[in-house]
């Protein structure tokens, strides 16, 4: 076989008896580990929230050497589908000012909301997911799923997020310039709970960019990953994701690599300090 291959036999037996280097012997240990957190990430985390997982557990590893080792084992996080209109701006009800100018890092929690609709396939047909995103954490205060895009989905949204209360200081809603979010009922709700209304500019997904994040997210991770029977099949993954997942657990790079729970019981421990101080 060595004559053959044109190998020496010294040269085999050595390969034969040698042992695993030091750093072969660390990346077999720690494969199994990368394999753990990229199966409780549900398959969806790439070598950076790997990479900030691993440091907080405590292991010495670079970035680099994570995604070398994902690549031999063929991990990676996700892929992209379907397309459904669902702003319509031709709507005469009305536009509100533009209070963010894409500032979207507000000092505190319940400062700025951002919403928006996106659309999910179904068996059945075509669903529609509203969502309120506080800017400060990234987390998801309300959200609701239905068959329809009408002004009661979005009202539902709202009306989860507003029941969160807790509010401290001026409240902004911020999103993009669509009939459901200019209507006379939701404009209505703002007002009678002392929230002040803001829009984007028409066409400009840049202006309401976080909940735009969130959508390619949640499809990237999850929608296109499934698929659904019904609206009741979807709302309940939607759920699961959101409140066991995406507010509780994920990593946001736009965190610091921590999840909004996380993210918001540092500022509430770093505001009692002050304040005990």
């Amino acid at each position: 076989m060595c004559r053959v291959l044109k190998v020496s036999k010294s040269g085999y037996y050595r390969w034969r008896t040698a042992q695993p280097s030091e750093r072969a012997k660390q990346n077999a240990k720690l494969k199994p580990k990368i394999a753990a957190v990229h199966a409780e990430s549900r398959e969806t985390y790439g070598s950076p929230r790997i990479h900030a997982e691993l440091i907080e557990e405590g292991l010495e590893v670079g970035r680099n050497r994570i995604a070398r080792l994902m690549a031999e084992m063929g991990l990676s996080a996700t892929p992209e589908k379907r397309f459904c209109v669902t702003t319509n701006s031709n709507h005469g009800l009305g536009f509100a000012p533009d209070l963010v100018r894409r500032d979207f890092k507000p000092e505190g929690p319940n400062r700025v909301w951002a919403s928006d609709i996106t659309y999910i396939w179904t068996d059945v047909g075509w669903v529609y997911l509203a969502v309120v995103i506080d800017l400060f954490s990234r987390r998801v205060v309300g959200w609701a799923l239905d068959e329809h895009m009408r002004d009661e989905l979005v009202l539902q949204a709202l009306d989860r997020a507003l029941e969160l209360g807790e509010r401290d200081g001026q409240l902004v809603h911020h999103s993009d310039r669509g009939g459901q979010y200019a209507s006379r009922d939701f404009r209505k709700r703002l007002t009678d709970n002392g929230v002040a209304w803001s829009m984007g500019a028409t066409g400009c997904c840049f202006d309401n960019a976080v909940a735009e994040s969130f959508f390619a997210t949640l499809k990237k991770e999850l929608v296109h990953r499934q698929a659904y029977r019904d609206a009741a099949d979807a709302r309940q993954s939607v759920s699961n994701y959101i409140n066991l997942f995406y507010n509780s657990r994920r990593r946001h790079s736009s965190l610091g690599y921590v999840s909004p729970a996380a993210f918001e019981a540092a500022h509430q421990h770093q505001q009692e300090t002050a304040i005990a101080v």
